[in-house]
């Protein structure tokens, strides 16, 4: 299962409070994509996994997610 998280945050960067904000597209197999296909858009998630380029040709990175849960 394809998806898409938002992630929102304040990290510090150089000492100075950073306002940080990103897309990351993600895919979810198995008992992941089963938890994910219960969430509705907008809930705040903990998402557990790794990152991968999408392909050999194509280098953007993806979070592969093996677990994921309401926060």
């Amino acid at each position: 299962m394809a998806l898409k998280i938002r992630h929102a945050s304040t990290q510090l960067e150089a000492g100075i409070a950073r306002q940080v904000q990103c897309d990351i597209p993600a895919l979810a197999l198995g008992a992941a994509a089963q938890q994910a296909n219960n969430l509705q858009l907008g809930q705040r998630v903990k998402a557990e996994g790794f990152l991968a380029q999408r392909s050999l040709r194509i280098t953007q990175l993806v979070l592969h997610i093996d677990n994921i849960k309401l926060e």
